[in-house]
């Protein structure tokens, strides 16, 4: 007799049916495991032994055989260990073996027979749904798993539990979701003195998903706004809140099931590899890139970078995905995220000030602002130069909008342009629209035109320069309240593109 039961392996966050077969014959006792595992899953049946003797289960003394099906397929994780021990225990017909052959188990196993947490629940629970089967997971994975109302959750936990429930002695209710996270009140915008059209600037990337590039003096507040962005940015869609947790559950930053609908701010260090911001590393988890998506990456210090990590953000800025190769696998991540960077203007960090600067001033700038390559400063749609805050204005009161306030802004802009991609795929802002589209929503009136044309011809725009600028007068416009592009939001998104454009353009 085989024994069957149902598992998963993720490849990327896509979860796949993997079936455990479990088949005991006459031979030598032993306990042997195959199917590709990696070297946790082949100390499974040390886990599952320890735990069944817990329970006073005794093996048999057979030849005990476990095959992972697809046995092609790489396994890797210690939440195989439920699902082997449940094949075990209906071949050893403790447990109906009808029952388990249709369930989905994930979970890994203590010696004691307690059940720990593992990651991907979330993703687990999703595939179970597609094919109509039972979910089993660990108690503290149930209000996660739960989310997907398409299938029934059981979170044991412990192994003993799983068996009670089978037999009837004590059958487990279906897990309940866990609570939206409400996250802690972001820092209001309101607090920043001065710095208005950086404010404005950052008004505008949230409103389109525009990336944005900061440049000033050490303590002129690039930091400060940039950790204001969360606050004036809307929630997460239930469909985007959904993409997000599938690649947050299986980095394992799903805390207590609970379902988030803030969008993520990133901050990695500058120190950082490229597996750590692209994805890779053991497993090829997900990077930064990745646990930003639908939210907000900020690069601080842009240019202390390594040049290969930098290099390696020009594709998924362009396509919203990154797909992490390997030998045997090439796996797939999303990564659609707001790009947030701040830099000093040099090594130093006072280039504008000629009584701080460095003796290689200017040369110092362009060296160090030179660390960042063509292809990539292309790619921000908004520069803002940051200049330091006199001393004078700190004593004055706070100025300008609150985050509410802009955030409520922002929130209007963002339904207009959801209604206006409400019958395209994959399309939710402006900066999603390309090609004719892009060219319908966002052709500027006569006098918009030949202003760009002039910012074209004597600033050279490249191709991908002139598409950002109409999609950055075209969330300009949205936040005015205009259904037409006219010259002076043209103008305004020129004199993002290049800092002091717009005047030599007007000129």
């Amino acid at each position: 007799m085989v024994a069957r039961a149902l598992t998963v392996a993720f490849v990327g966050i896509e979860a796949r049916l993997v079936e455990v077969q479990c088949a005991l014959s006459p031979g030598l006792p032993s306990f042997q495991i195959v199917g590709l595992p990696d070297k946790a899953v082949s100390e499974a049946k040390e886990r599952v032994r320890a735990a069944l003797a817990a329970l006073s289960v005794a093996l048999p003394s057979k030849r005990i055989t476990i095959n992972l099906s697809p046995a092609d397929m790489p396994k890797e994780g210690s939440h195989f260990d439920l699902p082997i021990a449940m094949s075990l225990l209906a071949a050893l017909e403790i447990i109906p073996a009808e029952e388990v052959s249709d369930t989905v188990a994930l979970g890994e196993l203590s010696l004691d027979g307690a059940l720990v947490a593992v990651t991907g629940a979330l993703p687990a629970a999703m595939t179970a749904a597609e094919g109509g089967h039972t979910l089993f997971c660990p108690a503290p994975c149930g209000p996660e798993a739960a989310w997907v109302a398409d299938t029934r959750v059981f979170a044991p936990a412990t192994l003993a539990q799983v068996i009670c429930h089978y037999t009837g002695q004590a059958p487990l209710s279906p897990a309940k979701p866990g609570e939206v996270v409400r996250d802690i009140a972001a820092r209001d915008l309101f607090d920043v003195k001065g710095q208005e059209r950086a404010k404005r600037a950052l008004e505008i990337a949230a409103a389109g998903r525009h990336h944005m590039l900061m440049v000033g003096t050490p303590g002129s507040g690039k930091s400060m706004l940039a950790a204001r962005m969360p606050g004036i940015l809307p929630d997460l869609s239930p469909a985007e809140a959904l993409e997000t947790s599938m690649v947050h559950s299986i980095s394992g930053l799903l805390e207590q099931g609970g379902i988030s609908r803030a969008r993520p701010f990133r901050e990695p260090h500058h120190t950082a590899s490229v597996a750590a911001i692209v994805g890779g590393g053991k497993g090829a988890k997900p990077g930064e890139i990745s646990l930003a998506h639908n939210g907000v990456l900020f690069l601080d210090e842009l240019p202390e970078f390594p040049r290969m990590v930098l290099e390696t953000l020009r594709q998924p800025i362009e396509t919203g995905e990154v797909v992490v190769a390997r030998a045997n696998a090439h796996i797939r991540y999303p990564c659609r995220f707001l790009l947030i960077a701040a830099a000093n203007p040099c090594k130093c960090g006072y280039l504008s000030e000629p009584a701080r600067a460095c003796a290689r001033a200017p040369a110092c700038g362009e060296d160090y602002m030179g660390r960042i390559s063509g292809p990539l400063m292309d790619r921000f749609d908004l520069r803002v130069d940051v200049p330091p805050v006199a001393f004078n204005e700190l004593d004055l009161p706070a100025s300008g909008d609150s985050s509410a306030v802009v955030a409520a802004r922002v929130a209007t802009a963002r339904s207009v342009q959801g209604a206006r991609f409400a019958g395209y795929e994959g399309l939710r802002v402006n900066a999603d629209a390309e090609g004719a589209l892009l060219e319908e929503i966002a052709t500027p009136d006569a006098e918009g035109r030949a202003l760009l044309t002039r910012a074209a011809d004597r600033f050279g725009l490249t191709a991908r320069g002139y598409h950002r600028l109409l999609r950055v007068a075209r969330t300009i416009a949205d936040l005015d309240g205009v259904e037409g592009v006219r010259a002076p939001h043209m103008a305004e998104a020129i004199s993002y593109r290049l800092m002091g454009m717009a005047d030599a353009v007007s000129g």
